[in-house]
Order: C-alpha cells, then structure tokens, then sequence
C-alpha cells in the first residue's frame, strides 16, 4: 500500500508533464480549427490542465504523506514545460503570426530560461515554504494565457509592446520580490483576504474581458504582492 501511494502523486505530475507536451505540439499545429476552438486555444486549454494537475499532485503527496525525493524532481521537469516552454512557443508564434522579424521571435526563449532559472532557484531557496521569491512559473504561464487571449480580441501590441512584456514577466520569474502564496490553508477570510481578492477578481475579469482577464489577474497578483511588501515585509 505504501507503494502505491507513493505512485499516485507522481502519476499526476507525469499528467501535467503530458499536458504540456501536447500544449507544445499545438503550439506549433498549423493554425486550425480543431471542433470549437482553434489550436492555439487548445494548448491553453492543456496548459490549464496542467496547472490543475500541479496543483492535485501537492495536494496528493500532503494528504498521502507521499513526498519523494524523484517528486519533487520530476515537479520541476513538468513545470518547466508545461509552465516554461510551452508558453515560451506560444509566444513566439505570436511574434511570427504577426508579421515580427524572425529573429525576434527568439526573444520569447527569454521565458522557458528564466522559467527554469526560477525552479531551480525555488528547489535549493529555504526561504519559499509559505510564501514565493520570484513569480511563480504556473502564474507567469496564465498571464501569458491571457495576453495572448487579448491580442486574439484586440490585436497584436507591436514589437516593442511584446518584447517589453516577455523581458518583464521573465525577470519577475527571478527577481527578489517576495509574494505570497494562492494555496489556502484554511477557508479562515481573516487569514486569506488576499487569495479570496484574487480568487473575485479572477472572476469578474474573466467575465467582463475573457480569457483576457487572466492577464489582468496576474498584474493585480504582482500588485498586491508589491503592496504587501511596502506595507509589511515580512508577510505571507
């Protein structure tokens, strides 16, 4: 029995891993329709999933007591592609369909390697246990889940625009600024005020701006991050 519980969260980790293998894929499936939606619109679809599967496989091991040092490694692997390189290929195909200099599209590689500088930072930093160092790497791919849904709405940015956004975000991913944590603890409003204020605005802005509002989701993350900061240095 021992065994097999230490399978189960790992078996969801190669879930996520999987997921964001085939978000890769779509990544570079010749624009499409695929039933409803088009191939770009599916990977973020099985980016999603990946996100929900990283989530299962923390929890799984907590509630299992099933922590294993080959987990935690293989956390790390997933994440890096499902979180990293998938959204990293998104981009640059948004560089090429939009008509930006080759050569430029390279510049959304910036993501996949600060997004495994930002892992590997997170597995050897004792001082990521209840709070983040760093944008987390899951919250970095939503956000590019949502820019990229906006452009779909309203157009491309320009190149400027672009290469802004995919150096800022990338170096969010290893910057020092402290942030806490989404994952609750408890359902206790005094000790989550935050993540119940992201969890409503999550929902309010995917409702008035769509996929969009990912996006919106995540600055205000940042936002609120950097405030906490300001006003108590050492909060969670």
């Amino acid at each position: 029995m021992k065994n097999i519980k230490t399978y189960i969260p790992n078996t969801i980790t190669c879930l996520n891993l999987l997921s964001g293998c085939i978000a890769v894929v779509l990544a570079f499936t010749p624009y499409g329709m695929l039933g409803p939606l088009d191939t770009h619109q599916w990977a973020w679809i099985f980016i999603g999933m990946a996100s929900v599967f990283d989530f299962c496989d923390g929890f799984s091991a907590r509630l299992l007591g099933a922590y294993s040092p080959m987990g935690k490694e293989l956390d790390s692997l997933s994440d890096l592609v499902s979180f990293g390189l998938a959204p990293a290929f998104l981009v640059m195909n948004a560089y090429i369909d939009a008509g930006a200099p080759r050569w430029l599209s390279f510049a959304a590689l910036l993501i996949a390697l600060c997004g495994a500088l930002r892992l590997a930072k997170f597995n050897v930093d004792t001082r990521q246990t209840t709070s983040f160092v760093g944008l987390p790497i899951p919250a970095n791919a939503i956000f590019w889940i949502g820019t990229l849904g906006w452009i779909s709405q309203h157009g491309y940015p320009g190149d400027i625009v672009m290469t802004a956004l995919v150096v800022i975000v990338s170096l969010l991913m290893v910057s020092e600024l402290k942030m806490f944590s989404l994952k609750f603890a408890n359902l206790s409003f005094r000790e989550n005020v935050r993540r119940y204020t992201i969890v409503l605005a999550c929902v309010l802005f995917v409702i008035t701006d769509g996929v969009a509002g990912l996006a919106w989701t995540i600055i205000l993350y940042i936002l609120i991050s950097l405030l906490g900061k300001r006003t108590n240095p050492d909060a969670n």
